[in-house]
């Protein structure tokens, strides 16, 4: 396996990196457009922080990368998108720079507080202003927190020893748990703001992020007010921040981050109750040492192993859980086999019906794998449990799925539907022992078929005699039957057949088993062989 790093690494992750004989390890820092789309095309997986831009075109064509792994928490320089769609892991270390950004976060509302810098700056220029920075202490405001996660959990912690109240809003946090941390929550961050002395945000930047506080957060917050970024530039609008300032309703703005970066030239540097630094919230020894390693071991875990940990755009998977489903992920990977060949007309729609112990399973990703056999044969490259789900919404098919953990005729059952321009197909798998998918429905019919290799689908009428009929047109086209399936609702109504064949039947063969006048179509189904599974899911 071939490592690339991008960017600037602490020597303890390194070492731990090319320590491994599994992998050939090379350092290539500062590359960019061509160059970089060359290069990650050379390489297996891939490790990064905040220094070098993924995008779109850096992984155009790429057939070889597997994972990218942010040694950081930000993954705002990685074309997730780009990356799903071609199937490659993305992985973040959200643990690694945790306690660091939350002392950055403390230490800059500390600092803007007690107008540490610009009384520092008083000395150096032989001033002893001591009544033109008064200042104001903490303990007794209230700091509001958007984005509940890690840090912003670290800085509740650290905020509540400084004897602050601590309210905040997340919309992923329960109410539960939010009294669990002494927070009190909040339904959006508007109604928070008209009681917050000061304001932190700890969110990725997304587009319902971006310019979290803007003109009319401006309107509504309490005047008097600090606001404090050590997450991501663009959270705040940087010109209300300023316009803010310039009125007098904010007190304060200290920012470690920014729209863009590096950032030497900006309207807020040089303003009265303005503090920044260049990005440091994760510029500790110990946090570049944590996740350095944290991001080696996340690469190595994955490339080696395939267990997917702290990944941004996939369920993670790891070898256990896949031990486990495997089976079932098969099942739903040849459902969606199965659906794509009986009706290849245009697909409206998915739903994906879970029942018994499957129920109580991670159904995501039986249905991305369901996803990833639908689209098999419509792509130019493979799709795999990563970007299949992607992929099919992408396509505008909608996707749903349901649990029932109640047992029916069988302790597990994966049922789909595939709605398309035709009308609605019904497939319902389940598995025998421990690795032998069984059809189990089709429609309406109730049969038990092998889920793999060369099947004919014959749906029609229930006569006496259709069935001989239909193998002795295959015998006499030198095509073997290894096993038969028949499923009807009502006695002399549709039915259907299902061979499995030990090759593919010629096309004359085909033509004369639907000229039978009780047959309504014969539909040739190829499946993967018995125990045969697509890379993504083979064990090692």
């Amino acid at each position: 396996m071939r490592v690339i790093v991008l960017d600037n690494l602490s020597e303890e992750g390194l070492q731990l990196l090319q320590a491994n004989d599994a992998l050939h390890v090379e350092v290539r820092t500062g590359l960019a457009g061509e160059e970089l789309r060359l290069a990650l095309a050379e390489f297996d997986g891939a490790i990064c922080r905040s220094g070098v831009k993924i995008t779109a075109e850096s992984l155009e064509g790429n057939r070889r990368l597997k994972a990218i792994v942010r040694a950081g928490v930000g993954t705002d320089n990685i074309d997730k998108a780009a990356a799903t769609r071609a199937g490659i892991v993305v992985m973040n270390t959200p643990t690694g720079n945790t306690v660091s950004t939350a002392e950055h976060t403390v230490a800059l509302m500390l600092a803007l507080s007690r107008n540490v810098a610009p009384a520092y700056q008083s000395l150096i220029e032989g001033r002893w202003d001591r009544k033109k920075y008064m200042g104001s202490q903490l303990a007794g405001k209230t700091l509001g927190i958007v984005g509940l996660g890690r840090i912003g959990q670290a800085v509740a912690l650290r905020a509540q020893a400084l004897e602050m109240r601590t309210i905040g809003f997340d919309p992923y946090l329960s109410k539960e748990r939010a009294q669990e941390l002494g927070i009190q929550r909040f339904e959006s961050v508007d109604a928070m703001l008209p009681e917050i002395d000061y304001l932190t945000v700890h969110t990725p930047l997304t587009d319902e992020t971006r310019g979290l506080f803007g003109e009319a957060q401006l309107e509504i917050v309490k005047p008097g007010a600090r606001l404090i970024n050590c997450a991501r530039g663009g959270l705040y609008d940087e010109a209300v921040l300023v316009r803010g300032l310039e009125s007098g309703k904010l007190a304060g703005v200290a920012l470690d981050v920014f729209e863009e970066e590096p950032c030497q030239q900006h309207p807020l540097f040089g303003m009265p109750g303005v503090l920044s630094t260049p990005h440091l919230g994760a510029s500790t020894e110990e946090a570049q040492t944590q996740v350095a390693v944290e991001a080696v071991h996340l690469l190595v875990d994955y490339l080696t192993n395939g267990n997917i940990r702290c990944a941004v755009n996939v369920s993670p998977i790891d070898a256990a859980t896949l031990d486990a489903l495997r089976g079932y992920l098969d099942v739903s990977f040849r459902l969606g086999l199965l659906l794509a060949q009986l009706d290849p007309s245009g697909a409206r729609a998915c739903r994906l019906h879970y029942r018994g112990q499957v129920a109580e399973k991670d159904t995501k990703l039986l249905t991305a794998s369901f996803a990833c056999g639908l689209l098999a044969h419509a792509l130019d490259t493979e799709p795999n449990i990563v970007n299949a789900e992607l992929l099919l919404r992408e396509r505008g098919i909608e996707l749903a799925e349901e649990q029932e953990p109640t047992h029916g005729a069988f302790s597990s059952l994966v049922q789909a539907e595939l709605i398309t321009d035709r009308g609605t197909t019904t497939a319902g798998g389940t598995l025998f022992g421990h690795n032998m998918p069984r059809l189990v429905r089709l429609d309406d019919n109730q049969l038990e078929a092998y889920l793999d290799g060369v099947l004919m689908v014959f749906p029609h009428q229930d006569v006496p005699g259709i069935i001989g009929s239909v193998g002795t047109t295959l015998g006499n086209h030198q095509v073997n039957i290894a096993q038969m399936s028949v499923g009807r609702s009502t006695r002399g109504g549709e039915s259907i057949g299902i061979l499995n064949l030990d090759e593919i039947p010629p096309e004359a063969a085909v033509a004369e088993v639907r000229a039978h006048p009780a047959v309504r179509d014969a539909i040739v189904i190829q499946l993967p062989a018995a125990g045969e599974l697509p890379s993504w899911l083979a064990a090692d």
